[in-house]
């Protein structure tokens, strides 16, 4: 229910927590495979009826209280007039990949215009849904962005981003500011669509350390949730320890992954809302084992603002009964 999830995000008590999963509409559904025998990636995100069809496709299965629209982070790659596409076993290449310091020049398109299509999606959604739940825009954090367009695809160190920062900070913080000016313009634009609430995933910035992260990044974190007219979420992986950092973010809700133990965030953030945080892989698990360990993650979680998700996306391979049995655990608990 959209109510629900907005009390939880403002931190409210709840009757229960409201649920959903992050890349909730994916390849782990069959209908979802079957429609993309039919659909490049980049196509099905940029055709609103069949993003929408898509976004749906779990909503008419489990019913969560937030459907995610179906999109990527890497949408705002276009503005700055990056090329990218999705390899399979290699997931995104940026095709014209940040080479030198000059390239961190970047023109910029109107966000409207260029992504006309992420806003018809929104707007279907949240006619679709009404009341029914929250319609959830995302954008890529600053950070992330930068990763992917100086490493030119997925990395586990990103190291080219970290080294232009080393080498070349000027031309390091440009980019940020690129990236940034993109986005506030890009959630604006989904709050006037229809979003309920918006995630910044910054999933990278955890590769920072936390006087790099103050140094470059908190503040311009800042500038994109106090644009935002709607309840924000915050997601960085691998800040154990540092979620401070996260709450000067200003975010409504802090985004845990499944390495956050949640009584310690709890401590840490104060009266902040959380997200999370079931371990992805858990879902591979036997469904009795699914809902004993949703029922830990709940109590752990108290009973005020707390959304249900996972520790970071679920994955493709994953029994869909052991999704629904996730679901099923939230739709049922009790406070």
């Amino acid at each position: 229910m959209k109510d629900l999830f907005l009390q939880a995000a403002r931190g409210e008590r709840t009757e229960r927590p409201p649920v959903w999963m992050m890349r909730q509409a994916g390849r782990y559904l069959p209908e979802y495979r079957e429609l993309r025998e039919d659909y490049t990636f980049l196509e099905a995100i940029s055709t609103p009826e069949i993003a929408a069809e898509i976004t749906l496709q779990p909503w008419e299965r489990f019913q969560p209280d937030g459907i995610v629209m179906y999109s990527d982070i890497l949408t705002v790659l276009e503005p700055l007039g990056f090329s990218y596409h999705l390899e399979s076993g290699v997931g995104p290449v940026v095709e014209n990949p940040v080479d030198s310091p000059a390239d961190t020049h970047r023109e910029r398109s109107d966000v409207r215009d260029e992504l006309w299509y992420v806003g018809e999606l929104l707007e279907r959604l949240s006619a679709e849904l009404g009341d029914d739940a929250a319609t959830l825009g995302f954008t890529g954090g600053p950070f992330t962005l930068s990763c992917y367009v100086c490493q030119g695809q997925s990395s586990r160190s990103f190291m080219a981003v970290r080294r232009l920062r080393a080498e070349h900070p000027e031309a390091f913080e440009r980019l940020l500011r690129a990236f940034t000016d993109v986005i506030l313009e890009y959630v604006e634009f989904q709050v006037e669509a229809g979003a309920d609430a918006i995630q910044l995933f910054d999933t990278y910035a955890g590769l920072l350390s936390p006087a790099d992260y103050r140094r470059y990044l908190l503040s311009l974190h800042q500038e994109i949730v106090d644009a935002i007219d709607v309840p924000t979420i915050v997601f960085v992986r691998n800040v154990s320890g540092n979620l401070e950092l996260l709450e000067e973010t200003g975010a409504d809700v802090v985004g845990l992954d499944w390495t956050v133990d949640l009584a310690d965030a709890r401590e840490e953030l104060g009266d902040v809302a959380i997200q999370g945080n079931l371990d992805p892989a858990l879902l591979y698990g036997e469904p009795d084992t699914v809902r004993e360990r949703t029922r830990d993650v709940i109590a752990a979680a108290g009973d005020s603002g707390h959304i249900l998700n996972l520790g970071h996306g679920v994955d493709r391979n994953v029994p869909v009964e052991n999704v629904a049995a996730f679901f099923e655990t939230a739709k049922n608990a009790t406070r």
